[in-house]
């Protein structure tokens, strides 16, 4: 595929399973109690209201491009959540950061559900294109899934750690959220990242194909 074709294939399933996992975050702030998303007008399916020009377009877009489809990385506009608002704002924290996570992995099922269908039904003449954007849905969602789950604050793996951990040390934990982005990028940049991620990933897509058969 040109780059054009790569752009157009890969569009629909990265912008929904960046703007998705947002949304789920503010749906599950919703159901524990923290209004404040909902009274912005940020709790919908509708990707747009979630799209970040630089993290959901240029940034993939550009990814997308300099390593010929084989990378996809980008991100949404927060969702804003006041743990302080929720029910139990301890033990609540953990299901609204798992609830982006368990998004990525429910749209990952539905594009491999999308790809057993088109692998195993009719030929068309939109049949291939469709076959590659489930791909690129199946490796968007899990990348989004595994990377989000890491155990450092401020991404999703680190807000479960600290609701998971004694008062004492999820205060000392949650002080890493300021360093984490710098943390993370550092790691990008060293290869870390993606040492730790390529054997995760790899678990994830051999579920998927035992899962469907493939």
């Amino acid at each position: 595929m040109n780059a054009i074709q790569t752009l157009a294939i890969s569009a629909l399933p990265v912008i929904f399973a960046i703007t998705l996992h947002e949304a789920a975050h503010g749906y599950a702030a919703r159901h524990f109690g923290d209004l404040t998303a909902w009274q912005m007008g940020r709790i919908s399916l509708n990707p747009l209201r979630h799209v970040d020009p630089v993290g959901t377009i240029l940034v993939p877009a550009l990814i997308l491009l300099i390593s010929g489809g084989g990378l996809l990385f980008g991100w949404a506009k927060p969702v804003p959540v006041n743990f302080g608002n929720l029910r139990h704002p301890k033990q609540d924290m953990l299901w609204v950061a798992a609830a982006g996570p368990a998004a990525n992995l429910v749209m990952a099922l539905a594009w491999a559900l999308v790809l057993k269908l088109t692998i195993g039904g009719a030929e068309y003449g939109y049949s291939e294109a469709l076959r590659e954007m489930a791909l690129v849905g199946i490796s968007i969602n899990g990348v989004l899934m595994v990377l989000n789950l890491l155990p450092l604050p401020p991404l999703d793996g680190g807000r479960i750690v600290v609701s998971l951990l004694p008062h004492r040390a999820a205060w000392k934990f949650s002080q890493l959220e300021r360093w984490g982005f710098p943390i993370l990028l550092a790691l990008l940049f060293l290869g870390v990242l993606d040492t730790i991620l390529r054997p995760l990933l790899r678990v994830f897509n051999t579920l998927i194909r035992t899962l469907f058969g493939f």
